[in-house]
């Protein structure tokens, strides 16, 4: 038959996740910055906003959630929220004005001085997401881009970038978990103190 791949062995793919892994090792001082930047925002009662597509989008809630409910220790909630959970705000705009709006219509009502943007794009190409990043910036927001190895036009964007050393997205965004989570760990415990009860 033609058109069927045969899909690759457990210790390959094992293999290739623990390439890309290894090569995030020079990238502690890009996370610890990004990781200051989201905590002096939350400090500041500022809001992050986090978006992305498909598996970038259930990442984009991954980190809301780890910020306004809790991640390691108790304390209060951090004002972080998706813009991929809305169904009803998300097909009115792609409905009225088109599915490459679908972000950036709602950072132009929500953004605020000193929020930060989080954009997510393994290709650093998604027109919706690039948008949001363009209304961000002219708005004066500080936007961080987690992508891939190529950065795409994503990386050009934003003002601090993560890329993952790889162009596949499925290797993009395990990498991308562990560094969010990372991110996720050092904001909580920098505002843990002063932010509890």
């Amino acid at each position: 038959m033609t058109g069927i791949k045969m899909p690759r062995d457990w210790q390959t793919v094992l293999g290739e996740h623990q390439e890309v892994v290894a090569a995030l090792a020079d990238q502690a001082a890009v996370l610890d910055r990004i990781a200051d930047i989201v905590a002096d925002c939350l400090g500041n009662g500022r809001r992050v906003y986090t978006f992305g597509n498909g598996g970038s989008a259930a990442d984009a809630q991954h980190i809301a959630c780890e910020l306004l409910g809790r991640f390691k220790c108790e304390r209060q909630a951090l004002p972080a929220l998706a813009l991929s959970t809305d169904s009803s705000t998300i097909t009115a705009i792609a409905n009225d004005l088109g599915y490459e709006h679908i972000f950036a219509r709602q950072l132009q009502g929500l953004l605020q001085p000193g929020d930060v943007v989080w954009a997510l794009s393994t290709s650093g190409n998604s027109p919706n997401v690039l948008a949001a990043v363009r209304v961000a910036a002219e708005r004066g927001a500080t936007t961080i881009g987690f992508t891939g190895q190529a950065g795409g036009k994503l990386a050009d964007l934003c003002t601090h970038v993560f890329c993952a050393a790889h162009t596949s997205s499925d290797r993009i965004q395990e990498a991308h978990l562990l560094a969010y989570h990372y991110v996720c760990e050092r904001v909580e415990a920098r505002l843990a103190g002063h932010r509890a009860g």
